[in-house]
Formats: structure tokens, sequence, C-alpha cells
């Protein structure tokens, strides 16, 4: 009897935030080992399910870089990265376009749907959802010289968000799942940074909140603790003192640009754990970073 009192009392926890996000719409960058790990990509589709079930409205992003990896290795292709984006010729574009439009997308899309959630796979390019140029990536050699501009190929960065479809979506209890590749002027693809694209789907939605899933516990001081609150001024002290270092430098930018656009709230959590989501969202403690302005 003790142990089913327990779980009501878990589920008694979940109300007040069962009630405050009711129809409120979540974007949830979905990526690293959560989509490698078969336990892990169960849960996940399975939380995914279960909010849309009580009327939040998910939104995923979904990244792929190690499954591109893996196919341009097997056409012997090398891949080439510059300050951490993929160098993408026109080749690389279409495996781009190949895996995480046709491949990735629709495994995700089947797993929510296997798990009782309503899922569409969408790629930027469909209704013109996400609008992009060519991403210039600049160099400064030399102090008083111009920077040198790199040309890194079809990687692109957002110009605009048409909320249209995902809208449309929504409104008739559907999860769009999407794959970050963006359409130019002359229908030509980019490759995008999954977390970026999240960040500007966010704000363009006005999201309640932004999460990002990664392969940390999530923003750590330099004894190696977790830090579970985390404020702009914070953040640029510790980017400056190279506390926050590498690849967490843009995920941090780009939830506190996605906060001062007007989402809510932006999270940074650890993929590896089962049912991260659910964690963070329906439980006091929660886990992970929470990123704040002030």
């Amino acid at each position: 009897m003790r142990q089913l009192i327990e779980k009501a009392n878990i589920l008694m926890e979940a109300l007040p935030y069962i009630r405050r996000f009711y129809q409120k719409t979540f974007v949830i960058k979905y990526g690293g080992h959560a989509m490698l790990e078969a336990r892990l990509k169960e849960g996940f589709a399975k939380d995914v399910a279960l909010l849309n079930y009580i009327g939040i409205r998910p939104v995923i992003v979904h990244g792929g870089g190690p499954q591109i990896g893996k196919v341009l290795d097997q056409m012997g292709k090398k891949s080439s990265f510059i300050d951490g984006l993929r160098v993408t010729d026109g080749e690389t574009m279409d495996v781009v376009e190949m895996v995480l439009g046709g491949k990735v997308n629709k495994e995700i899309v089947s797993l929510i749907n296997q798990h009782g959630g309503s899922a569409v796979g969408l790629s930027g390019k469909d209704g013109f959802m996400i609008t992009a140029r060519k991403k210039k990536l600049a160099r400064r050699s030399l102090p008083h010289q111009p920077p040198e501009i790199i040309d890194i190929g079809m990687v692109g960065e957002v110009e605009a968000i048409n909320t249209q479809v995902i809208k449309t979506l929504e409104a008739q209890r559907f999860i769009p799942v999407i794959a970050p590749v963006g359409v130019g002027k002359e229908g030509e693809s980019y490759n995008i940074n999954a977390d970026t694209v999240a960040g500007e789907i966010a704000v363009a939605l006005q999201a309640e909140k932004l999460l990002l899933m990664t392969d940390i516990e999530g923003i750590q001081d330099k004894r190696g603790s977790l830090i579970t609150a985390l404020t702009k001024n914070k953040a640029e002290q510790l980017t400056a003192n190279k506390t926050i270092t590498e690849g967490m430098i843009p995920k941090v930018e780009c939830c506190l640009h996605a906060l001062a656009k007007g989402v809510k709230k932006a999270h940074i959590i650890d993929g590896r754990i089962e049912h991260a989501i659910l964690l963070e969202v329906f439980t006091t403690e929660g886990i992970g970073t929470e990123i704040v302005l002030d």
C-alpha cells in the first residue's frame, strides 16, 4: 500500500505543473545519446506522447550529426569541421537532407506514434518554414586587419521562421518533428545548427519552454558541480573565465537569445537520463540547468 501511496504522491506533485502548462508550447531540441540508445529513444517518445496527451504542445527539432557522419564514411567521404560546423558541399548537403529529412526524421515520428502520439515529420523547407541565408564565418588573424571570410559551403543561418504550418498542426493536436534544413531565396538548401533552429522556433512561437537535450549533466562550475540556475551575468562571467567552453557556448547563447526575445524559460538538460523531459517539467527539483535573464 505504501508504494501505491508514493505513486499517488508523485502524480500529485505533477498536478500544478500540468495545470500551469496546459495548452502551452514546449520546443525541444532532441539530440546526442538520447537519439542513439534504444532505451533512451523509447523514453523520449513516451515523454513526448504524454505531454501531448495532457494538453501540452511539444514541438521537436532534432539533430543527427553522427548519423550523417556514418553515411558519409560509408560513401568514402571525409567529414570536415571548422569551429564545430560541418563543411557542407553540394554532395554533403544531399546526404544531410537524405539523413535528417528522411531516415532520422521518420524514425522519430514512427517511434512517437508507436507510443500513442500523433507526430508529423517536416523539413524546414516545408511551407517555407525556415528561410535561411548562407552563414559567413569570419576569422581575424591579425589586429587591424580585415577578417578572413571562410567558405564552409551550404551551412546556413536562420533568416525567418514561418509558423503557419506548425500552428496548423498544433491546432489539430499533432506533434511537429522538424529537421533543421532551411531554404534560401533561390530554393537552395542549407544545413543549420539544430540548437539555433530550436531557439528561433521557440521565439517565433513565443514558447513557454525551450529545452536543449545534451550529453552532459548541465552547466558545471570549475569543480564539476552542476549549476542548477544560471543568470545572464553569471553566464558571461563563466564564459570569460573559460568555465563555459566549446560546444556549450552556443547552447547558452541560444537560450539567452530566446529568453531576451520572449521565451518564458530555457533549460539545458541531460538526455542520457531516462525520462529527462518529465523529470525537468513535472518535479519540484528538476534536472539540468535553468537559464534566466536575471
